[in-house]
């Protein structure tokens, strides 16, 4: 199943961006666990359409109903579903997308794969809209870690090429990673903000689109979680952030860079801190031979930029085989990526989840 993800926290997407609901089952909750919904309605807003002047003008509410899975506000053993209502739709947009493929979308390849009955509204099965149940997901599995000391926090490291300071690879303190979960604009600096926000909207003015790159920590989880191989922390956190629409690139710890360095550099020399093995540097991103070592996880995302943009751009008429001009409609975010840092903190979540329910089996 393509929309399927998990070993021991079975996570499946279902809908499209212009059907009636979107939604969502995580099957493999631990029972008993409180899910706070207004935490949890907080958690989709920072995600949900319409709320900021650098986002979609397609404004929806992203209210979660949960249909089943919780008793009482705890998780009862059951798959948990919940759904969302697409309340803002406007399907005439994308009337000639089926025909005319736009550059850069998954038009082409869902045309090619589907032959034609693919949903082609919105993006369908492949918008980023779907990435609101993720958050739905994530947002739950973010409640459990939170119990058990480990935080989750990212923030906008690019946007172009515009740059927030980063975090730092020895750890945040919980604060300084949910300090972007209370802004409208996630970054460290507030003083890249407006440069930030103007690069998005001179690029809206023009026509275009700008991407970037989300950075993200994890914090207070063990050494020892995880797997050698396929079932690796970095192998299973970069197929499913993969899994978000737009996703270009994925790197841990020093990631690229690292290529650059000997390895008197990048080498992390252990070292003991009150009693407990650290590593006096963080080149690995808390990640060695798939496992944690204790240090905090940290990677970054790499976006394009949206590839619905309102300037002309040639494409192929599919029908009669002939070059055309394409003119996009419709309503699109200049830039995708300060709406998803919390879906790359959702993703985290789930991966982290499941990771620790292989480590100890049935419970954590």
């Amino acid at each position: 199943m393509a929309s399927y993800f998990g070993k021991h926290i079975h996570i499946s997407i279902f809908g499209q961006s212009h059907s009636q609901v979107i939604g969502v089952t995580v099957d493999g909750l631990p029972a008993g666990e409180s899910v706070d919904l207004e935490g949890l309605q907080r958690f989709l807003h920072r995600r949900a359409p319409g709320w900021d002047t650098t986002a979609t003008a397609r404004k929806e509410g992203d209210i979660p109903r949960i249909l089943c899975g919780l008793l009482e506000g705890e998780t009862c053993g059951a798959p948990l579903t919940a759904i969302i209502e697409n309340t803002n739709i406007r399907s005439q947009d994308y009337n000639d997308l089926c025909d005319k493929p736009r550059p850069a979308h998954a038009d082409f390849t869902a045309q090619i794969k589907y032959g034609g009955h693919q949903d082609v509204r919105g993006g369908g099965h492949f918008s980023g809209r779907l990435t609101a149940p993720l958050c739905i997901a994530g947002g739950i599995c973010a409640q459990l870690l939170s119990r058990r000391g480990i935080a989750i926090g990212a923030h906008i490291r690019f946007i172009a090429q515009m740059e927030d300071k980063p975090f730092d690879p020895l750890g945040e303190q919980t604060e300084v990673l949910r300090r972007g979960q209370a802004a409208s604009f996630p970054v460290l600096d507030p003083n890249v903000e407006e440069p930030m926000r103007a690069v998005i909207l001179q690029a809206q003015r023009e026509g275009d689109s700008v991407g970037g790159v989300v950075e993200c920590m994890v914090t207070g989880l063990p050494a020892g979680v995880g797997s050698p191989m396929f079932q690796g922390l970095e192998s299973q956190l970069a197929a499913a952030l993969f899994a978000i629409p737009a996703v270009k690139g994925v790197e841990f710890g020093t990631g690229f860079q690292s290529a650059n360095l000997r390895g008197s550099e990048n080498n992390d020399p252990f070292i003991l801190e009150d009693g407990a093995i650290r590593t006096e540097t963080n080149h690995a991103g808390g990640i060695l031979g798939g496992i944690s070592n204790g240090m905090p996880i940290l990677f970054r995302v790499a976006f394009k930029p949206t590839p619905s943009i309102a300037q002309s751009q040639r494409t192929v008429r599919l029908s009669t085989h002939t070059e055309e001009e394409l003119h996009i409609t419709g309503r699109h975010d200049p830039c995708i990526v300060p709406r998803a840092v919390p879906v790359v903190e959702a993703v985290a979540a789930a991966v982290v989840l499941d990771a620790l329910l292989d480590q100890n089996t049935d419970h954590i």
